[in-house]
């Protein structure tokens, strides 16, 4: 066995970097170091550094909570390297990513030493996953909600950062007063424009702090769109058990993942950018058709199997997708609910895309948690299921299947299976989502009435009372039979179906 170092890199018989690692400056700075940013920008840059090793775009890490810091220590005890192991079926392919030179240290209580370091005239992109709920926007407006008590302490207090966006301003400010060019802010989250979100925040704060600094960053940093896409599930004993007996490898934190990997990324940077088009990335002025595709889409259908799945205690995504029904199920919601709203894109029609993605998901040797597929509904239903509905009824069509993946889900934060065994809190706003899904299998409007989540999708009379004869016939006869009804194409409505 050989513990994973700088030491050991020429003895691991796998890719390992073939560049100057000492020779990195901290060009990048990425705020949330999870398994899909490792597996997804950090690959591209590590391509590149491999085919012309450019060291001005050297990596480092960063993170605002605090287990943040397990992960910075576990990653120095290995000299910020790590293993990335694609897996296709049985097959797995290994290699070492070294493009991270550094991890900045956590201090969630004033974000201090990340100030600092977005201040470093070196940093000229400042890049984030911090998921879809970190962005603070309110689902009922579709705005950066300046009401949170984070947001609201970054804006009282000038060169704090409670919040990322917090950080970044104060680091801009500081930059400015410097006269050190501006970075670029590039996202990297499942969310629709996550480039206009990663502004709305940033701007949001500047602007509660001083209208001068506000217009300065408008007219000077530049904030680009991308959809990214990788599928990745957490890394746990399995996966580090498995790299240590097929490769010989102990890693405290690889990442295992599907082999297929995709970056569409707006070509709009303020201080410069590493040559990504040379290593597949997709520059382009307007990703948004792209990016609708692939969040509709893959993201959606995530969001629609893996409710079923954990009622019928399905443990992994290929599983869920080896049961007949949950398959046609949602093969069935997507081309009759999603496909006519999403465009073509060069390379791919709505339908030759839902095809890859059931190849994809697919995989039996990536093993996606339904565990984490259900995580954090609460700020994904809105972001990629509820979009669709609102589209379907401004086209006159009621979105059955649609309305059944709502009800699985209120199903779901009752949290018991259809078996009766507990479903662990799986959402920052459990509490609240149990107590609502529960009064709702007296009163299915309750759940709808969630405007946060909902926003004017909730009050609509027809989807209402679809929720609501869907929610009913789960409460009677369980999660298979709801799927065995709907693909039949028997109505779910009925004379004691109502909204209430």
């Amino acid at each position: 066995m050989k513990k994973l170092g700088n030491a050991t890199l020429p003895t691991l018989g796998i890719d390992v970097p073939r560049y100057d690692r000492s020779a990195l400056r901290p060009g990048i700075l990425h705020v949330g170091v999870g398994n899909f940013h490792r597996a997804h920008q950090a690959v591209y840059l590590e391509r590149l550094q491999n085919a012309r090793f450019d060291p001005a775009w050297g990596l480092v890490g960063a993170g605002v909570r605090e287990p943040d810091s397990v992960m910075r220590r576990k990653l120095a005890e290995q000299d910020w390297l790590y293993t990335v192991v694609e897996v296709e079926g049985s097959k797995l392919s290994a290699s070492v990513v070294g493009c991270m030179m550094d991890f900045v240290a956590v201090d969630p209580a004033t974000n201090a030493p990340l100030i600092e370091a977005m201040t470093n005239p070196e940093t000229r992109i400042v890049s984030l996953t911090v998921t879809e709920g970190g962005y603070f926007v309110d689902s009922a407006t579709g705005q950066f909600d300046l009401a949170h008590p984070l947001v609201a302490a970054d804006i009282s207090h000038p060169g704090s950062g409670h919040t990322v966006f917090g950080a970044m301003v104060s680091a801009l400010a500081a930059r400015r007063l410097a006269g050190t060019a501006p970075f670029t802010v590039m996202s990297c989250d499942n969310l629709p424009g996550n480039g206009d979100a990663a502004r709305a925040a940033v701007l949001g704060i500047a602007r509660g702090r001083n209208a001068d600094l506000a217009k300065w960053i408008a007219d000077h940093v530049t904030f680009p769109n991308a959809m990214v896409d990788r599928i990745t599930p957490a890394t746990g004993d399995r996966e580090r058990s498995t790299l240590a007996q097929k490769f010989g490898i102990e890693d405290n934190y690889p990442v295992f993942c599907e082999p297929f990997i995709q970056w569409v990324l707006e070509d709009s940077f303020c201080n410069g950018r590493p040559s990504l088009d040379e290593v597949g990335v997709t520059l382009t002025a307007d990703i948004h058709d792209y990016e609708k595709m692939k969040i509709r889409i893959l993201n959606g259908g995530h969001a629609l199997l893996c409710y079923p799945a954990a009622l019928m205690g399905i443990e992994l995504a290929h599983e869920a997708l080896e049961n007949d029904l949950i398959r046609a199920y949602l093969r069935k919601v997507l081309e009759d609910d999603v496909l006519a709203l999403v465009p073509t894109v060069p390379g791919f029609t709505p339908a030759q895309y839902l095809d890859l993605i059931f190849r994809r998901l697919d995989n039996t040797g990536v093993a996606d948690q339904i565990e984490r597929l259900c995580h954090d509904g609460s700020n994904r239903q809105p972001k990629f299921t509820i979009p669709s509905v609102r589209d379907d009824l401004a086209r006159g069509h009621v979105p059955v299947g649609l309305a059944l993946g709502a009800a699985l889900w209120c199903r779901y934060c009752c949290g018991k299976t259809d078996a009766g065994r507990t479903i662990a809190a799986n959402d920052p706003n459990w509490s609240t989502l149990q107590a609502t899904a529960l009064a709702a299998q007296e009163a299915p409007g309750r759940w709808l009435d969630q405007s946060d989540i909902y926003g004017d999708v909730g009050l609509d009379p027809a989807f209402r009372e679809q929720f609501a004869a869907c929610l009913r016939f789960l409460q009677a006869h369980g999660t298979e039979a709801s799927l065995k009804h709907y693909l039949q194409g028997a109505e779910f409505l009925s004379e004691n179906a109502d909204a209430s």
